[in-house]
């Protein structure tokens, strides 16, 4: 019989998703992974910057480890900060920059995560005062969340793109069809959607 592990079952999740994330970027133009696809600006590079800062934030300064040993960057989460400046990326940062960045912020995660036990204490700075602390698990779960929220952003993102579907390399876990096959569905959905609207 297998012993329960339940932070290494929500560390398991949490790289899934980190996973799922990553690969959304995979053989596309700097253009591509930058432009905005929804009409608040969402698109790929962005929210990998994004979920980065995410984990250094409640992984780092929540448990005192924090990742920066000088000034953050400008984009970080001050009140200097310009709004959104995490969910895009300049022209001036490069693909590689923040995909690095996110990966040094897994092994930044990882190592808190290995050092503390789940019922650990940490602060999250930005919460209400009186709401600010939160236990290891806590923050997995949360972090693991919000990261898999994110991934299917990326997930629609990606699609809107080049019709890439799919959870990761591999395993797209989609029913298998052709594009014939996708086409019909899709004109069925749309048919039965017009339907209950003209009925209401």
């Amino acid at each position: 019989m297998t012993e329960p592990n339940p932070k290494a079952d929500l560390l398991r999740y949490l790289q899934d998703a980190r996973d799922a994330l990553l690969w959304k970027l995979d053989g596309l133009s700097e253009y591509d992974i930058r432009r905005p696809l929804t009409p608040t600006g969402t698109n790929l590079l962005g929210l990998v910057k994004h979920v980065a800062g995410i984990e250094l934030g409640y992984f780092g300064d929540t448990f005192g480890r924090p990742f920066f040993d000088k000034e953050p960057p400008p984009w970080w989460y001050t009140e200097d900060a310009e709004p959104n400046a995490d969910m895009w990326a300049t022209p001036e940062e490069s693909r590689e920059e923040i995909v690095g960045l996110y990966h040094r912020a897994w092994e930044h995660s990882n190592s808190t995560i290995a050092a503390l036990e789940l019922d650990a204490i940490g602060h999250v700075p930005w919460w209400p005062e009186e709401r600010r602390e939160a236990t290891l698990h806590h923050i997995l779960v949360r972090v693991s969340a919000d990261t898999n929220r994110h991934a299917g952003h990326a997930d629609i993102v990606r699609e809107l793109i080049d019709g890439s579907a799919g959870i990761l390399k591999g395993n797209d876990n989609l029913p298998s069809g052709d594009q014939a096959w996708w086409e019909t569905y899709w004109r069925r959905l749309e048919r039965a959607a017009r339907e209950a609207g003209d009925a209401g």
